[in-house]
């Protein structure tokens, strides 16, 4: 509820709000690694949830759910990439393969298959599928992973272009990053997967599916979804820094 003063009250906020932090993180933890605990992803998005609660205007126009979901996982995204959860040996697996599939599109003209994937990674199928398992999580997309200029930030880079067109930046990194162009390129990547691939990321990302609920649908195991997803997301990066 609101105060007087036009701010949402914390423990109603908290209350009406918690279910919504704990499907978020279930949704997260889905594809992260064991080691990553349930109620450290809560935490943190409990903290977001209440930073959301004093950084939200009402004459925005954005409505308060969609404007709090984005803030908390913000913050759960924050808590990971603190903790450094994923050793260094798995995100250089995960760039093999991303860096794998860039070369095999190049090559080929068009997304590569698993087959053909593990023999450029000088792997059996089993092996190359097993990879993928492990290194499931190891893959969340992070801005910072495709800054260009020599700033090798890519905000500071929009600041340093829209300083010179006289004009302000907005003060929230998502919006700068929407307005970048960045949101298009997305599309681009997306639209660019084997069907399945777009398949798998909408039942996750968009339907809101659970692993069981995606395997029902592909017809196939709540492990093996985990090794699709990873694949997808492997797939998007390295379109995605072809892209940009």
């Amino acid at each position: 509820m609101y105060t007087a003063q036009g701010t949402i009250e914390k423990s109603h906020l908290l209350e009406q709000h918690q279910p919504m932090v704990r499907r978020i993180a279930l949704q997260m933890i889905a594809k992260l690694p064991a080691s990553v605990e349930l109620d450290d992803l809560i935490q943190a998005g409990m903290i977001g949830l209440l930073d959301a609660s004093s950084r939200y205007q009402d004459n925005k126009g954005a409505q308060f759910e969609t404007f709090v979901s984005q803030r908390i996982r913000g913050a759960m995204l924050d808590e990971l990439r603190a903790s450094d959860w994923g050793s260094r040996g798995l995100r250089q697996s995960a760039r093999g393969v991303e860096k794998a599939i860039q070369a095999l599109e190049h090559r080929l003209g068009r997304p590569p298959t698993e087959g053909e994937i593990a023999r450029e990674l000088k792997m059996d199928l089993e092996a190359y599928q097993s990879l993928l398992q492990e290194i499931q999580g190891c893959q969340l997309l992070y801005v910072e992973d495709f800054a260009k200029g020599e700033s090798d930030n890519p905000f500071i880079d929009m600041h340093a272009q829209e300083a010179r067109k006289g004009q302000r930046g907005s003060d929230d990194p998502l919006e700068q990053l929407l307005e970048s162009g960045f949101r298009h390129q997305l599309v681009d990547a997306i639209s660019a997967l084997p069907e399945r691939d777009q398949l798998l990321l909408n039942l996750y990302y968009e339907e809101e599916l659970n692993l069981r609920e995606i395997g029902a649908i592909l017809e196939v195991s709540q492990s093996r979804v985990c090794q699709l997803h990873s694949q997808a997301i492997s797939r998007l990066r390295a379109s995605l820094k072809e892209l940009l």
